[in-house]
């Protein structure tokens, strides 16, 4: 129940003065003194509020509204207090004191706020509207804010055509809100007018989403909607939508969804039931797109197409069979759809191959790719080669663009048209190639086919057109800003063809005029040089062979010489051409010869020297390679050296051959030529000269790392020396160890390793380096004994013990 509205009810029938107490007449008074302010009427209810009852606080606010009906603080109060109403009647009774609040109150937003609210809360519809309405006109615009706030939840749960005829009155002020309105649309089914909205906002272009939606996501939005609900949506002038247009508007303008928006087109055309004009669009994206995805994409949905047809089609006809009808008409049409798929099928990969060449119609292989398609179809082979020929742009082409003229040339050639053939060739020799080097293999192609044909005259005549220049041409070959045509006369490769062409079907003089020719043009290889020397040579032509040679000299320098040099003095030598002109060969070769390569020039000099000269020479030779060598082989040439004089004029020839080596070669390298030089010595007796070269080598071994050179050393003096001379030997190893023992990186290696030493080691006995070598120089010295002393003689009473390592014990020693 709602008590106060009950009351008011009653108040209205009849006065109530019995609900007036004694405490009240101190407000009772403070009305009388003041009737036209509102102060004493508050004042009043506020004491009602908190100890009245109900019906006393009703029969307050309603005299204090009677009394000042244009108060809005005294009717909102009243409104206020009201009760929660369970029944219609009480909700009337409370809706009609809203309206009697709102008659003279209707400039005031709340009161409409909280009367609009209450409303909405009451199954009218009709009647809540209304007020809205009301409310709307009453009020400025500057607060329609506030009514709209309640209006729109009350539109929403209305739903419907009032739901909708609202939303439209709101866009009017709010324009912003479309978005939310289209959606309304489409949950009421007003597929039409939604496609219009969204046409509206997208040509907008002051309109921002609310919901952060960009052009292309709320494009992408009704074109979903127009092939969703395709046979819902009205089309035409009338209603200004043309779903063909605007979906083919976005597949000129979005490149990267193409795919989708074709076969959403053509899925538009299905739901309308224009399965024909849905094929159109099938084929018209599927040799239209430019990536093998969109063509993928449009593809299956076409397939898809195509076999929900054929599928239908033969369930009707299934029905048909088992019921004994005949339809030749159905019949007929689902033949022509199995052989139309089955045709769709095989042009696959011809359209596939269309969107690559749509793609890069540069692209060369994937024109050779088609003309494989078509297998045996020549006329269609002939035709694709044509078109690859008319589309591709020399310059830009990816891939061997000759290859593809040579193909188109020897399609002709297969099929015995070898007229066709020429002609094809003559135009390619004409294109201007990305290089020159695919006009190089262009010419060769040509040539290559008249000598399949046996033509051996007409492939020499091409080669020679081909390589066709002036006397003196200043051409570069690698200028870019000049053709291909202009340049392949320079083309090595050409010439190479062309030499080897006329040099099986010709004669030598032919082919020696084109050998000279390309000396002409400077554009020789070493492989040029030795193959012209070569063919000389074949054919006993030696002098001129030898001149071929020397004019590949001039032209190249080392390494490439080198290279001729071996050659050419292998020849002449071979040749037995007299002493002196291989002398000289030999003198111009070392002439300028790089250290690098001057070992073999030297080693074949020495040969022929020893050989057809004297051997005196043949050492002056070797001796002069000792300092023209490289460091690297530097000791190999004084072993030689040593080896061949030792040969040819004994063992002590070699002494000063020895003492230049060692002075001349590094330590690593001068201590094992100290180890055959004292060998040497030892074995011609003179023992004191090589314990000198041993003393010598000394300063080049560090005990440490060298031990079998003193290995040897001791060996030798055990073998040859005396006390005397092993005690010196020792005593230059302690002077050498010392000398390596102070380099700086052995002392820091040191120190590393007794950081790394055991805590119990004894600290004393590994001090530092010097410690340990002054403790090794005070160790008793132990003794040998010598060669020439006596066997026997008495032991000594007590061992001496020795620190030092290098010291020997001997048991006795004679005077």
């Amino acid at each position: 129940m709602a008590p106060i509205a009950l009351a008011l009810n009653g108040l209205r029938r009849q006065p109530q003065f019995h609900l007036v107490s004694n405490e009240d007449s101190v407000y009772e008074q403070d009305i009388l003194r003041d009737p036209g302010s509102v102060k004493p009427w508050l004042a009043y209810i506020d004491f009602k509020l908190r100890h009245g009852t109900m019906v006393e606080q009703a029969f307050v606010m309603e005299r204090a509204c009677a009394q000042l009906p244009r108060s809005y603080k005294l009717w909102k109060l009243h409104v206020a207090k009201l009760n929660p109403a369970i029944f219609a009647t009480e909700y009337r009774k409370a809706n009609a004191l809203f309206e009697r609040a709102l008659i003279l109150l209707n400039k005031m937003p709340r009161i409409w706020e909280m009367y609009l609210k209450f409303l909405s809360q009451q199954p009218l519809v009709t009647f809540t509207r209304r007020a809205f309405d009301r409310a709307l006109r009453a009020l400025p615009i500057s607060q329609h804010n506030r009514i709209w706030a309640v209006y729109r939840p009350f539109a929403n749960s209305a739903a419907g055509e009032t739901a909708v005829k609202i939303w439209r009155r709101y866009l009017q002020v709010h324009p912003e809100d479309a978005e939310d309105f289209i959606e309304l649309l489409v949950q009421t089914g007003l597929y039409t007018e939604a496609a219009a909205k969204f046409i509206d906002i997208l040509n907008n272009t002051r309109f921002v989403s609310k919901h952060g939606k960009g052009h292309f996501e709320l494009w992408s939005e009704m074109v979903d909607m127009l092939v969703e609900h395709a046979a819902e949506i009205e089309t035409g002038y009338e209603t200004g939508i043309d779903a063909e247009r605007i979906i083919r508007s976005g597949i000129s303008r979005f490149a990267d969804q193409r795919g989708k928006l074709w076969a959403g087109l053509a899925t538009y055309w299905i739901r309308r039931g224009s399965f024909e004009r849905a094929r159109d669009v099938f084929e018209e994206g599927i040799t239209t797109v430019m990536t093998v995805r969109d063509f993928t994409l449009i593809f299956e949905s076409y397939t898809e197409f195509e076999e929900s047809i054929i599928g239908t089609l033969m369930e009707v006809a299934s029905v048909r069979a088992e019921k004994g009808l005949e339809d030749e008409e159905a019949d007929f049409e689902l033949d022509i759809r199995m052989m139309r798929f089955e045709q769709l099928m095989d042009r696959r990969p011809f359209l596939l191959n269309d969107v690559l060449l749509r793609q890069n119609p540069n692209s060369v292989p994937e024109w050779e790719k088609r003309v494989a398609l078509w297998g045996g179809n020549k006329r269609e082979v002939a035709q694709t080669y044509t078109d690859a020929i008319a589309a591709i742009q020399p310059k830009r082409a990816v891939g061997a663009f000759h290859q593809l003229w040579a193909s188109y040339a020897k399609f002709y050639e297969q099929g015995g048209d070898l007229r066709n053939a020429r002609i094809i060739m003559e135009k390619a020799v004409k294109v201007p190639f990305k290089s020159v080097a695919e006009l190089a293999d262009m010419w060769i192609e040509w040539a290559e086919m008249e000598l399949r044909n046996e033509n051996f005259d007409d492939a020499v005549r091409i080669m020679a057109k081909a390589v066709q220049a002036p006397k003196r041409s200043t051409v570069d070959y690698f200028d870019e800003s000049l053709s291909p045509q202009q340049r392949v006369h320079k083309s090595w490769k050409l010439w190479s063809f062309y030499v080897d062409l006329v040099e099986s079907v010709s004669t030598l003089e032919e082919t020696k005029k084109v050998y000279e020719r390309i000396f002409e043009l400077r554009i020789a290889t070493p492989q040029t040089v030795v193959n012209y020397a070569t063919l000389l040579e074949e054919h006993k032509y030696y002098e001129e062979s030898f001149k071929i040679y020397e004019r590949g000299l001039d032209l190249f320098s080392y390494p490439v010489a080198f290279e001729l040099w071996n050659l050419y003095l292998t020849k002449a030598v071979d040749r037995k051409i007299g002493i002196e002109r291989l002398r000289d060969l030999f003198e111009q070769a070392v002439e300028d010869c790089p250290p690098k390569f001057a070992k073999t020039i030297y080693l074949m000099y020495g040969n022929l020297e020893e050989e057809r000269g004297l051997a005196r020479h043949a050492m002056r030779i070797y001796e002069r390679a000792t300092r023209a060598v490289a460091d690297e082989d530097r000791a190999d040439m004084f072993n030689l050296y040593i080896t061949k004089s030792a040969s040819n004029f004994g063992l002590p020839s070699t002494r000063p051959i020895y003492e230049r080596a060692i002075a001349a070669l590094p330590d690593s390298e001068a201590k094992d030529m100290c180890l055959k030089f004292a060998d040497m010595e030892k074995r011609l007796g003179e023992i004191d000269r090589a314990r000198a070269i041993y003393g010598h080598a000394s300063q080049f071994c560090d005990p440490r790392t060298n031990p079998e050179f003193w290995t040897k050393w001791e060996q030798f003096e055990v073998q040859h020396g005396n006390e005397d001379t092993f005690k010196e030997m020792l005593r230059i190893k302690r002077s050498v160890q010392a000398q390596y023992n102070t380099d700086v990186n052995f002392i820091a290696s040191q120190a590393l390793a007794r950081s790394q030493r055991r805590p119990g080691t004894d600290d004393a006995e590994i001090s530092d380096a010097m410690a340990a070598l002054e403790r090794q120089s005070r160790a008793p010295q132990g003794f040998v004994t010598a060669t020439t002393g006596s066997n026997g003689g008495s032991a000594m009473p007590t061992a001496v013990v020795a620190s030092n390592p290098d010291a020997i014990d001997i048991d006795g020693l004679d005077d």
